[in-house]
């Protein structure tokens, strides 16, 4: 039988949970967020229809600050000269698991958070890790800059109103993967940077460019004026992906839609060409994310 002074010690299953962010982990009290000091006030759990918070906000950074989470998206933005950190809340697990190398070559004195009372001003479904970092959004530089074509197989990637951050986080990562010079959405209706979009992309949103521009149709009439041909994916398209890369050897920039909806009508107006990615059988079509990988696998094999 365990004495008294045991029955208040949390267990050590529960705390690793805890710091993992998982739902088994222990809660905020009703009412409120984890507990920082002068931290935002978030929805109690018997009350759904409280606001929820915004993931960027005002804070340190200034305007459009937001938080990053989770050990892999922290760790790269520490590592990012070109990312501006304003906070730093880590437990001491994760401290360690960060490195004192990587921490102080960030420039930024960490706040020490106690694993079942993580104060960053995240949503309590998280999954952090003990980790999260207040950033500023990167600035990339113009499309002109950095899409300017190197070689024959450049590739943009050019989202359409995806407004998933995990579908985005997934389409930056295999852009990395296979050398995109950049991805390019909307400045409006597109998901902006955000801690779950970083924690999918995996790191990859330290590395690749992410362009939000005013108007995708005047960023694709650009980009044809920089030699880029403009291929729409549809799952109706008239040729095959593999078809269009062959009758145009030169750089490409790929278009994909929002599941459901897909291209816009201006969007697929101002391809070139409108393409599928062959199927073994009649299942259906890809996620956005998914046709992403493989398009730009097929644009970046040599043709």
């Amino acid at each position: 039988m365990a004495e008294d002074g045991d029955r208040s010690k949390p267990s050590a299953r529960t705390s690793d949970r805890a710091e993992r962010g998982e739902r088994g982990g222990a809660r905020p009290a009703k009412g409120a967020w984890s507990g920082g000091k002068g931290g935002p006030k978030g929805p109690a759990r018997g009350n759904p229809g409280a606001p929820r918070p915004a993931p960027w906000r005002q804070g340190p950074g200034g305007d459009g600050a937001l938080w990053l989470f989770g050990l892999h998206a922290v760790r790269d933005a520490l590592a990012n000269p070109k990312r501006k950190k304003t906070r730093l809340i880590l437990t001491p697990n994760a401290a360690v698991r960060l490195g004192e190398d990587v921490i102080e070559a960030a420039g930024l004195a960490p706040e020490s958070a106690d694993p079942r009372r993580f104060h960053a001003p995240l949503d309590p479904q998280s999954v952090h890790q003990g980790a999260a970092l207040e950033v500023l959004p990167l600035d990339w530089g113009s499309l002109e800059e950095v899409c300017a074509p190197r070689g024959e197989r450049d590739v943009v990637v050019l989202l359409d109103r995806v407004t998933d951050p995990h579908n985005v986080g997934a389409v930056l990562r295999s852009a990395e993967v296979f050398g995109a010079r950049a991805v390019v959405a909307p400045a409006r209706h597109a998901a902006p940077e955000t801690g779950a979009l970083a924690k999918t992309a995996s790191g990859a949103l330290e590395r690749q460019p992410y362009l939000r521009v005013k108007n995708l149709s005047s960023a694709m009439e650009t980009l044809r004026g920089m030699g880029y041909a403009l291929l729409g994916l549809d799952g109706e398209g008239e040729t095959t992906i593999d078809a269009a890369l062959a009758a145009r050897p030169g750089p490409v920039a790929l278009a994909l839609g929002a599941e459901g909806p897909g291209l816009r009508p201006k969007t697929r107006e101002t391809c070139d060409a409108l393409v599928r990615i062959d199927s073994a059988a009649d299942f259906g079509s890809l996620n956005v994310s998914n046709a992403a990988a493989v398009s730009l696998y097929a644009a970046t094999r040599p043709r």
